[in-house]
């Protein structure tokens, strides 16, 4: 399976932050000290890089973070689950998103968390491990998110859930409140509150596989965030709060774009990312870690293990159509 794209390139950031706080092209040209056509150009998709740093600085960005993200310098390297977990990505209409599949290897309970736009491998991998699928947990009621839900309810009969805030009305539809849990055996789904792109946007936190993960739909992705032209703000503090604090090692799973890591997130995403950074790690350097893989389909994709970081290529770091 090829490299599953970074979701936002470096002007998508610097839109979604300049939407979210709701400033003007001449107000952020202003601030920050730049001409119309430069600012123009880099929301084009230009790289000017002391443009970008000065508009950084002026967006509640980190510029070294954004720097990086510019020049393609750090693809996110998620460490494969051995068992308990997949990750699928789909197609829906002029991008992909992603869902996932969660079970305890010994009970072969499952759940699975966003539906995706089509479930025909997912409904394979259910088949070929004989799971029975108790929960199906959404993240938040956008179309590309339960896409394949009317598939996947008529195929498992399992439970749907949403968080109490959260708009979706559907017969049998079940609700969770703030820091619900559900277990599959050995594992533990906590329920975390992520509002801001939507109203009960929720974070769900996996414990009890080999690693802490975190499935936190449209909340966060890898160098960006979910965007929201009214609740931006919240967005981020949410995100902040609750996402941030978990354990350093934890795997994340966003809506759209490939797995990353906590570490990698708080070193090189743009609304996280410190002011000052090292210079990112060669690619010979990253190979020689060897504990991470890049980030594909766990179940589908451990046939071919590309390199990440400068070696993934640009396609790596194409976005698609922006959340």
């Amino acid at each position: 399976m090829p490299l599953i794209p970074i979701e936002d390139n470096f002007n998508d950031v610097v839109s979604k932050a300049q939407r979210g706080y709701g400033i003007s092209d001449a107000e952020l040209a202003a601030r920050a000290e730049v001409s119309a056509e430069d600012l123009a150009a880099v929301k084009a998709g230009q790289p000017l890089l002391p443009v970008l740093r000065r508009l950084a600085r002026h967006l509640q960005l980190s510029p070294d973070a954004l720097e990086v993200l510019a020049k393609k310098e750090a693809y996110p390297r998620a460490p494969l689950f051995p068992r308990g977990f997949a990750m699928f990505n789909t197609p829906h209409e002029d991008m992909t998103v992603n869902n996932y599949l969660v079970w305890d290897p010994k009970t072969r309970d499952a759940a699975i968390i966003d539906t995706g736009a089509d479930a025909t491998e997912l409904l394979q991998l259910v088949s070929s491990e004989r799971l029975r699928v108790k929960q199906i947990l959404l993240t938040h009621s956008h179309e590309d998110h339960v896409a394949a839900l009317p598939e996947l309810l008529a195929a498992t009969r399992a439970e749907v859930w949403i968080h109490e805030n959260e708009p979706l009305e559907r017969s049998g539809l079940r609700r969770f409140a703030d820091n619900a849990y559900f277990h599959l055996g050995v594992i533990a789904i906590k329920c975390l509150p992520t509002p801001g792109h939507s109203p009960g946007q929720t974070t769900f936190y996996v414990q009890g596989l080999s690693r802490p993960l975190a499935l936190c739909g449209d909340a966060l992705f890898s160098a960006s965030v979910g965007g929201s032209p009214t609740h931006f703000r919240e967005q981020v503090k949410s995100t902040r709060a609750r996402i941030f604090s978990l354990p350093k090692d934890t795997v994340i799973g966003p809506g759209h774009g490939p797995l990353t890591t906590l570490a990698h997130e708080r070193k090189y995403n743009p609304f996280f990312a410190p002011d000052r950074l090292a210079p990112p790690p060669e690619p010979a350097a990253a190979a020689s870690e060897g504990a991470e893989r890049p980030a594909t389909a766990p179940g589908r994709a451990d046939k071919t293990r590309p390199r990440g970081n400068k070696s993934a290529g640009p396609a790596a770091f194409h976005g698609r159509r922006k959340r």
